[in-house]
């Protein structure tokens, strides 16, 4: 047996995702124009956490939502900290500039960061929240069988949220600008 623990914030976020999405999934059987699909980041992964993407979009346009855990390397940690794993809950849009969602796009969107970090003396782990806005760009390349890949880059600002974070008898500050680049694998159905 296992145990489902929801959160009033989990279901919060659901809802506001499928409320964003409904409109372009009301269309996914009457127009053919419309596609869905989903996305792996190697990122995440390579750092012993997850990531998962689903899409919809019609022309030029498409949102994501987006779940990820993402345990940063040390060497990006401030020194005198350790262990920060991020959970990311994302709702973003993207612009292609060619109607048939490949090549280059651009987007933006919401995030949240739920966050846990510990000092080095790892006596006692503090969690943190974030609000970001994020802005990114990025290519797709068809690989054939409906697979495609997607290297990008962007940049989070963080908006609101926890300034400062009190760990042991240090205080980590979450950073203001956030750069990241990776690849995703897609799938289109």
């Amino acid at each position: 047996m296992f145990k489902v623990s929801l959160k009033i914030t989990d279901v919060v976020k659901a809802a506001f995702a499928f409320y964003l999405l409904l409109p372009f999934a009301q269309n996914v059987h009457a127009q053919k124009t419309v596609s869905a699909g989903v996305e792996l980041d190697v990122l995440p992964y390579l750092t012993g956490g997850y990531f998962g993407a689903v899409w919809v979009g019609k022309g030029h346009v498409r949102a994501r939502v987006l779940y990820t855990k993402v345990n940063m390397p040390d060497f990006i940690v401030k020194d005198g900290f350790t262990n920060n794993t991020i959970r990311s809950f994302a709702i973003v849009g993207d612009y292609f500039l060619k109607e048939e969602q490949e090549g280059f796009w651009f987007g933006g969107g919401m995030v949240l960061w739920d966050g846990k970090i510990q000092s080095d003396l790892q006596l006692e782990t503090a969690s943190y929240q974030n609000f970001l806005l994020n802005s990114s760009i990025g290519y797709v390349w068809n690989l054939g069988n409906k697979f495609y890949l997607s290297p990008w880059a962007g940049l989070s600002v963080r908006v609101g949220g926890d300034k400062t974070v009190a760990v042991d008898d240090d205080s980590f500050k979450p950073r203001l600008l956030n750069p990241e680049m990776s690849l995703k694998l897609g799938y289109r159905f």
